[in-house]
């Protein structure tokens, strides 16, 4: 069967000259391209609709962006948010998308590394932005503009910056190509059992904020004539869960696993899909067997992250799961586990992806010096360490402190400069806590300044109100002191090592 993105030699299939919007737009306008529950009741959206949208939006910006611009898209699941993206790239500018659930101190700092003048977003949006950048209301824009032309912009133009968790300092911003969508594809076809059947129709819970909504669900759906269902959840739940698989006629979904552990202690089945797919860390043989009894089918689960998404996967129509194993290297990636001298091995090493995958960054925004750190060689390493089982990647855990928690990578080194910040910390360290559910929970050791009784919940609103709502930590400890290096750095591993005691005693 043939593989999209890829000939039949196996080998990349991209032209020099590449526009993402043209990939995703080259379909019949009367094709439908996204079932919108976003209101009261379904509107369903056809690529000729699709267009119009992206027209009117691109016509109103090629009156204030140049090509190479950064444009913010600060929207939630929605045909708008869709047309946002298409319309900057099609002029050639750099989509630079933001989470709704991030407030003003998260906002800033992506916004203002980017360099974003303009945001497309709603009045929700707006009010989150203040004064950090002019917000453009996308709904106000009309349609029926004279069609736009496509910038004529090369697969190795830039076209997107998204940001990464924050893992050391500041969030970091992944810069991608025009060719980014198609080093998906392959991907995310292997992962839904050979995507693009009759009647297949995707849907994820994950925001089109990250890159697991954008380009593991909405574009790839749209390049290849997949109808993509567009639904808000403002927290997921089984039972909503439910109601947009019915309504939008779902076939294939992407589940973070947290979503899976909410469904199976529910205890809620799904018949009627024909795929699911699942990306953060292995599920195990237990979940593996739930989704085997409540879907009918393996959960095929995958590999990746933002600098160099969707590299391996499982395929339950080709070869059978392996628990603890995420799939096999996907087609046109190169993956191996090498050791230091950047050479692969057969022990433990790092999990690495080969210079060439068509997914893979082109670099940190404005931070050559870390750009060149991420590279052993050819090899882009992903922080992640693991055992080459066969054909199979073994994962064995994180590298460095990124916390999973409910299918959301948190970088802990912005929760703990938003706690620095309130005059009653002295010092604090944050790291994951194993938990059941979440996979982990942000949990703070904090050291107060002298005198002060400050409460957990007073420190817990303050991050709230300051960053995403979902990385506050849930847990606060204070201590008299913490772990430190000789040159005043916080010891995380020590404070890792006393969270992981505590999840398990």
């Amino acid at each position: 069967m043939k593989i999209p993105g890829l000939n039949a030699q196996g080998c990349w299939d991209i032209p020099e000259r590449l526009n993402m919007a043209a990939q995703c737009l080259a379909h019949p306008p009367g094709q439908l391209a996204l079932i919108d529950l976003t209101h009261a009741a379904r509107r369903d959206v056809s690529f000729g609709e699709l267009t119009e949208m992206v027209d009117a939006l691109a016509r109103a910006l090629q009156a204030r962006v140049a090509r190479g611009d950064r444009v913010g898209v600060l929207l939630s699941q929605s045909p708008s948010c869709a047309a946002a993206h298409l319309a900057i790239w099609k002029i050639g500018a750099i989509s630079v998308p933001l989470f709704k659930l991030f407030k003003h101190d998260a906002l800033k700092s992506r916004i203002g590394d980017a360099g974003c003048e303009i945001v497309l977003t709603d009045p929700e949006g707006a009010g989150l932005l203040g004064d950090l950048a002019e917000a453009w209301m996308v709904d106000e824009v009309g349609i029926g503009s004279a069609p736009v032309d496509f910038a004529d912009t090369a697969a190795e133009d830039p076209a997107v910056l998204i940001y990464t968790s924050g893992t050391t300092g500041t969030p970091k911003g992944a810069l991608h190509a025009h060719r980014v969508l198609t080093g998906h594809l392959p991907g995310v076809s292997i992962s839904h059992d050979h995507l693009g059947q009759a009647g297949d129709c995707l849907w994820t819970p994950a925001d089109w904020a990250w890159i697991g909504g954008l380009f593991d669900v909405l574009m790839p759906g749209l390049a290849l004539g997949v109808p993509v269902v567009a639904a808000r959840m403002a927290k997921f739940s089984p039972e909503g869960c439910a109601r947009v698989i019915s309504e939008g006629d779902v076939r294939n979904v992407f589940f973070p696993p947290t979503a899976l552990r909410m469904l199976r202690a529910a205890d809620v089945s799904l018949p009627g899909l024909r795929s699911v797919a699942s990306g953060g860390e292995p599920l195990g043989a237990e979940m593996l067997n739930w989704g085997r009894r409540a879907f009918g089918l393996e959960i095929n689960e995958f590999y990746g992250q933002t600098e160099c998404n969707m590299v391996a996967s499982s395929c339950g129509a080709d070869y059978p799961a392996r628990p603890g194993c995420i799939g096999k290297a996907v087609p046109g990636h190169e993956v191996a586990v090498i050791d230091e001298e950047g050479v692969p091995t057969d022990a433990e090493g790092d999990v690495a992806v080969r210079r060439g995958s068509a997914s893979m960054m082109l670099r940190y925004w404005n931070r050559p010096e870390e750009t060149a750190a991420k590279f052993r060689g050819d090899w882009l390493v992903t922080g992640d360490r693991g055992v080459s089982d066969g054909d199979y990647l073994r994962f064995v855990g994180r590298e460095d402190d990124v916390i999973t928690s409910a299918g959301y990578r948190i970088g802990p080194a912005e929760i703990e400069d938003c706690l620095l910040t309130h005059p009653d910390v002295a010092t604090v360290g944050v790291v994951g806590k194993p938990d059941a559910l979440r996979t982990e929970l942000v949990k703070a050791y904090v050291v107060r300044r002298e005198g002060s009784q400050v409460a957990a919940s007073e420190l817990q609103d303050w991050v709230k109100a300051r960053l995403a709502s979902y990385s506050y930590p849930r847990e606060i400890e204070f201590l008299e002191a913490l772990p430190m290096t000789v040159t005043g750095k916080v010891i995380r591993k020590e404070l890792k090592r006393r969270a992981v005691q505590e999840g398990t005693t």
